[in-house]
């Protein structure tokens, strides 16, 4: 690798998704709406678990974490996604491209660190209910969340240093919709081997090891479940996992198929099309997931609901 005094390219410009610039700017309505309403929905999450006491326990107390993060997850690309719709050129500074990358990839990891933090803690709740509270105390939680952002920086570090370090001297257009790594190494003009390496290792690292650990607590949890003599206990217990199963199951499909492979520059237009359902669809589905089928979050949401209602009717009132 050369060092990085060596590149030229001072600018990116993102191409975007496939068709003509007037075809893109009739996306900008549905995906302006999509990124709006998953900040008002994951906003709401974090209002309504902060609000309402019977929600502070380690259960929501992740959840506020995971919606808190997908706030910022989807931040760090829709905004300059939604200004290239409209742009004639859509070019992004070589500095912004490397923070966004990183932005995006730190926040990616955590998320993992997170899911595996929250299929714990159903473990825990499901597995070992007698002890639940003693073990999954205030301590714990705030460690295991704090823990989850250190592992994603530290999964990302080394790889957005390395990152910086190449040399970028033409062409300097990036085939995606955002900084992506994949298409950003395409770019390089140096030997990209070893960091693919350390990116293939490193990606297949976390995934597997998060994926492994959260296997193996739904494997002590489905065979708990299914020991519960009542199918009414059953159903109940299975209820409080359902959503984040579902969740884990999105997000693990999505960023295997698109990370853990041994070459930087295969199927670059089938991942825009999954990195879609990554960064848009899935963000804006996580707090229909989580609370759609939640009776606690929907009777918080009701409560909160009245409220309102009455303070606006007092100061009606009052009028």
């Amino acid at each position: 690798m050369l060092p990085k005094n060596q590149t030229t390219i001072h600018e990116f410009i993102l191409q975007g998704f496939p068709g003509s610039p007037e075809l893109q700017k009739y996306l900008f309505v549905p995906v302006l709406f999509m990124y709006v309403l998953t900040i008002l929905g994951n906003v709401l999450i974090v209002f309504i678990i902060i609000y309402d006491h019977r929600l502070h326990n380690p259960m929501y107390f992740f959840l506020g974490n995971f919606s808190f993060l997908e706030i910022f997850y989807v931040t760090t690309l829709s905004p300059k996604m939604l200004a290239n719709f409209l742009a004639e050129k859509r070019a992004i500074c070589f500095s912004c491209c490397i923070t966004q990358a990183f932005s995006h990839f730190l926040l990616g990891a955590t998320e993992f660190f997170l899911l595996a933090a929250m299929s714990f803690d159903r473990y825990m709740a499901i597995c070992n209910p007698l002890h639940y509270s003693i073990i999954m105390n205030h301590q714990l939680c705030l460690q295991m969340a704090l823990g989850s952002w250190l592992g994603g920086f530290f999964t990302v570090i080394v790889q957005t240093v390395l990152l910086c370090q190449l040399p970028f001297c033409g062409p300097n257009l990036i085939n995606h919709f955002y900084c992506d790594v994949t298409p950003l190494l395409s770019l390089a003009c140096a030997d990209t081997r070893l960091l693919e390496l350390i990116i293939l290792v490193g990606s297949a690292l976390l995934l597997f090891s998060s994926f492994l650990f959260t296997a193996i607590s739904y494997i002590f949890i489905i065979s708990t479940i299914l020991r519960i003599p009542s199918s009414s206990g059953r159903q109940k217990a299975f209820s409080t996992c359902a959503a984040h199963l579902t969740v884990v199951s999105i997000q693990y499909g999505t960023v295997m198929f698109m990370y853990v492979k041994p070459k930087a520059n295969s199927s670059l237009e089938v991942n825009k099309v999954v990195s879609v359902l990554n960064t848009v669809i899935t963000p804006l589905l996580n707090p229909f997931i989580y609370t759609l089928r939640n009776k606690d979050v929907k009777e918080a949401m009701r409560k909160a609901t009245d409220i309102k209602k009455y303070i606006f009717q007092r100061g009606s009132y009052l009028k």
